[in-house]
């Protein structure tokens, strides 16, 4: 497996884990990825492709095996097992990419209160899992119940901020929340929102996905395939395909040559450089941009060299961005220090820190004055952009007056332990996944005391805070003001060190249509039908 796989895709496979166009040429006179509108979020270049087809099957370059298809397990993003578990359980609520909003879906409505802390989730009234069961808030209840009392990716900020889930009626669920959140709604799009029947957990612990979307799991070959077969009884109809196969080719350019080939139909494409040979060749997609997709996390822990704030900020302020991208992609892509770039609904006028040698240079002195030895342990991926990425930390951070450690990865696995685990690095290739629809989640999953996601990075009182009051926020305009806040702080504090973002296209040939759009990347197939 390739590693953008292994390195920031590491984080990617873990989180969810997982955006172009440079300001800037690339060195051999590449023009940027994006000009005009070419990577704006949502669905482009699809036409109406007539009266559907039924029948089929629709083969999908996955960009990874998920672990597992249990949402209390697995991040429900493109880029970890999303696709298969969307397309298992459906969603409460889904992001629309045209409206740019999240509106209901296995939900009939959902209503706030006049303060936010109160929400009401009306169910549609002929739903059924897979088993026959009905959908009914008793089952909704159950299942988010079963999500908050486990180590599931969003179990941190579910409890911390909802206080109660209650079944008013047969078809109603009552959400009573810790504080304001006029966001709430984004949540249910992802792994609370992924409602699993009870007879998905057998007697012994052992699961079995049984959910009410548009089809059932086939067979599983691991480190090959996995297969989803439509069902008949789905609520919105049954889906025009027999079956959608998931195929395990490996890595992203395997999964794009199979595409232009015709091998398979549909691939999620997530590195710049690759991303521009999909832009050339004009073909159907769905967009979403990953704010700081692109980034180096810095360990706070005590005994760590990023305990020393001085530290943290001349790591940043060594690092050129545009370097990072040139090496690692050749120029492709958005090299950006801001958390949003210009592209982004929640860019401000705050930048992010810019590169500043001298600066640098002066606070790596006063921090070994004081005993630092200079070295810096760099963790990352062994496959050709993460390399090439070490390479250029090197140069830069050894320009200062720092030594780097290299210690590359193999595997996924050993990334994510060494990180995730063990906390045994002082700077990682990561990311961190900021999503357009509402960044509020990852926010607190990675940047606030309580999330599950921090890794040793810096939290502070001040930040949490910051992500508080971009939570409780009613407007575009307080929202941005706290986003701008939160930038501020992220310079101050440097918790990570951003490169850029990246763009996730769920890319399709021309002979498929119907695909849908969800959040994180995600797409939904129980439209979808192909020539």
């Amino acid at each position: 497996m390739s590693v953008r796989l292994i390195g920031r895709s590491a984080a990617a496979a873990l989180i969810a884990v997982a955006m172009l166009a440079s300001g800037c040429a690339s060195s051999d006179g590449k023009k940027p990825a994006r000009e005009g509108q070419a990577l704006e979020e949502g669905i482009r270049n699809v036409a109406d492709g007539g009266d559907p087809v039924d029948g089929g099957t629709l083969t999908y370059g996955a960009y990874t095996e998920p672990t597992s298809l249990d949402p209390t397990v697995t991040i429900a993003a493109a880029t970890t097992g999303g696709n298969e578990m969307a397309n298992i359980y459906d969603t409460l609520v889904t992001f629309d990419p045209e409206k740019q909003e999240f509106v209901p879906r296995l939900a009939e409505s959902i209503e706030p209160d006049a303060n936010f802390t109160t929400w009401t989730l009306r169910l549609r009234d002929d739903v059924t899992f897979s088993d026959g069961t009905p959908l009914d808030a008793a089952a909704v209840v159950w299942s988010q119940q079963r999500y908050g009392s486990a180590k599931a990716p969003e179990t941190a900020l579910w409890v911390d901020n909802v206080t109660s889930v209650t079944a008013t009626d047969e078809h109603t669920v009552t959400y009573e929340l810790a504080r304001p959140w006029p966001l709430f709604p984004g949540v249910l799009s992802t792994g609370p929102g992924l409602i699993v029947a009870k007879s998905s957990v057998g007697a012994d612990g052992t699961f079995t996905p049984v959910g009410a979307g548009p089809f059932t799991l086939g067979a599983w070959e691991p480190g090959e395939s996995l297969e989803l077969k439509a069902r008949q009884d789905y609520w919105d109809g049954s889906p025009h395909l027999d079956t959608v196969k998931m195929a395990f080719l490996g890595d992203q350019r395997t999964s794009l040559d199979s595409l232009l080939s015709g091998g398979v139909d549909s691939a999620l494409i997530r590195d710049p450089d690759l991303v521009d040979e999909v832009l050339e060749e004009d073909l159907p997609a769905y967009v979403n941009m990953r704010a700081a997709g692109n980034v180096a996390i810095i360990n706070a822990s005590e005994g760590a060299a990023g305990h020393d704030p001085r530290v943290r900020k001349a790591i940043a302020l060594a690092i050129d961005p545009a370097l990072i991208f040139e090496r690692m992609f050749g120029g492709s892509g958005i090299a950006s220090s801001d958390l949003f770039p210009d592209y982004s609904v929640w860019h401000t006028d705050v930048a992010g820190l810019q590169p500043d040698r001298a600066e640098a240079t002066k606070l790596v002195e006063e921090a070994k004055a004081d005993g630092w030895d200079g070295v810096i342990t760099y963790v990352d991926g062994t496959d050709p952009a993460s390399r090439a990425s070490i390479q250029a930390v090197k140069a830069s951070l050894e320009a200062v007056g720092m030594t780097l450690d290299p210690q590359p990865t193999r595997t996924i696995s050993e990334q994510i332990t060494k990180i995730a685990v063990e906390r045994d690095y002082d700077l990682a290739g990561w990311s961190i996944n900021f999503v357009e629809a509402d960044p509020f989640a990852r926010m607190y999953a990675t940047m606030h005391s309580g999330g599950t996601q921090v890794y040793g990075m810096h939290t502070s009182p001040e930040m949490d805070a910051l992500i508080a009051s971009f939570q409780a926020a009613t407007t575009k305009k307080d929202q941005l003001a706290a986003i701008a806040s939160i930038q501020e702080q992220v310079n101050e504090d440097v918790p990570f060190v951003t490169f850029g973002p990246y763009s996730e296209l769920s890319v399709w040939n021309k002979d498929v249509h119907g695909i849908t759009g969800a959040a994180n990347s995600i797409i939904m197939l129980d439209d979808a039908w192909v020539d």
